[in-house]
């Protein structure tokens, strides 16, 4: 399989404006796929297949879906892990007709072997209501849009207020007071870093900001793909890095969920937590005002704190779909700002995509992540989405969970990760 060209890459990289802050897997599942939608329309039957498993994101598919009336919907929900894990086999199987994925390089991978349906002519009609930025995070190598945007949000570095105004912390701008805090945490009987990792793929967040933190944005996105060596130097000091703040993450992250970190952080257990916004989920609706961030501190001068990963989810429609019709209607509706403002009021930890969407419904907290994500110079999809997915399920996640039982043994890590990344990126 041919990776997406080099040149549709650089159209990741997003200036100051950043994306326009706005004024399932059939085999895999266990159950049969829901009715949800309110029918009466002409359009038939159309089927989604959805990696919103986690309870805020289902329920608010689930209600942005029960607005469309031009078909009769039916949702096939797959644990998110599950469904990354298996999209290829999924995409060439049976798969549903529209499906959840992401924008950038992992849309453009699945469009160049066939997979989607060019939705071009759905943007003509919907185009005017996002930003250039997030068009060409829809758009494939060829130039045509597969991909409706729907939220997006980013990572940073999650706190409690109270807990920090009691103890008198705060946010560092640089590495050496980040670990000053840590050490502070440590002290304080707190643990400073809440962390997980069993799922494999929310040790890439903190592998993410190290790198482009030490090394800068367009090292990162060009060994993302498969343009530098693993066992370069300055890969080797983001995980000597990384290392060194070993001693400040919550122990046994092998053996822990995002969402139990997320809830340690809720209950005041642990200090901060490198994560997606959608951290948020985890708190109770009482406490998430008492829910606030800080972007990773400056590591090297050179780079200071320029670049973020801010993800962006949304909606395909399947190349094997059997109700194309029905299906672009239902992604026109997902790019709706009406749809996103339901996801945006619903979910705590998203933004909305389209520039029409109402933003004065949204928590300071979602304020915040919008005025972050408005400054970064530079905003990365996130590593299991900037790179071959091949790459990211079977080299990276076994590797970033390797390093995190053993921190201590880099150079054979790194060795076998350039070897088998060798292979993948003929």
């Amino acid at each position: 399989m041919d990776q997406p060209s080099p040149i549709s890459r650089r159209n990741l990289i997003l200036g100051a404006a950043a994306f326009g802050v706005p004024a399932v897997l059939a085999g895999c599942g266990t159950d049969a796929p829901s009715p949800t939608g309110q029918g009466g329309g002409g359009l038939g039957t159309v089927t989604i297949g959805s990696n919103a498993s986690d309870e805020i994101p289902k329920k608010t598919l689930d209600t942005v879906v029960k607005g469309f009336t031009q078909a009769t919907t039916r949702i096939n929900t797959v644990d998110h892990n599950t469904f990354q894990e298996n999209i290829n086999r999924y995409l060439r199987g049976t798969p549903e007709d529209v499906f959840t994925w992401f924008a950038g390089y992992r849309m453009q991978f699945f469009a160049e072997q066939g997979l989607a349906v060019d939705i071009s002519d759905v943007w003509q009609e919907i185009g005017g209501d996002y930003t250039q930025a997030f068009k060409d995070q829809s758009t494939g190598v060829d130039g045509k849009q597969y991909f409706v945007p729907f939220t997006y949000y980013p990572w940073a570095v999650f706190y409690r207020k109270s807990l920090w105004q009691e103890r008198g912390y705060e946010p560092p701008a640089t590495l050496d007071e980040f670990t000053a805090l840590a050490r502070k945490m440590k002290a304080d009987g707190i643990v400073p870093i809440a962390f997980a990792d069993k799922d494999g793929w929310p040790a890439m967040g903190t592998f993410d900001i190290l790198n482009m933190r030490i090394n800068g944005y367009d090292f990162h996105i060009s060994l993302m793909a498969g343009k530098e060596s693993w066992t370069d130097p300055r890969v080797r000091q983001v995980f000597d890095t990384w290392r060194g703040l070993m001693e400040f993450h919550q122990p046994a992250a092998l053996g822990r969920t995002w969402q139990e970190a997320g809830q340690s952080l809720a209950q005041k257990k642990t200090g901060m937590y490198l994560l997606g916004m959608f951290v948020a989920q985890q708190f109770p609706e009482a406490d998430r005002d008492d829910l606030d961030f800080f972007t990773f501190p400056e590591i090297n001068p050179a780079y200071g704190t320029d670049s973020i990963d801010a993800p962006i989810d949304g909606y395909m429609i399947s190349a094997k779909a059997k109700n194309v019709a029905g299906a672009k209607a239902l992604i026109k509706h997902f790019a709706q700002a009406s749809s996103q403002n339901i996801a945006t009021k619903l979910d705590p930890g998203t933004l909305a995509a389209s520039s029409k969407a109402d933003t004065s419904g949204y928590s300071a907290l979602q304020k915040r992540g919008a005025e972050l994500v408005s400054k970064a110079t530079h905003i990365a999809q996130f590593l299991d989405r900037d790179t071959r997915p091949d790459f990211a399920s079977t080299v990276m996640i076994p590797s970033l969970q390797t390093f995190v039982g053993e921190p201590n043994e880099i150079d054979p890590l790194l060795a076998a990760i350039e070897k088998q990344k060798a292979n993948i990126f003929r």
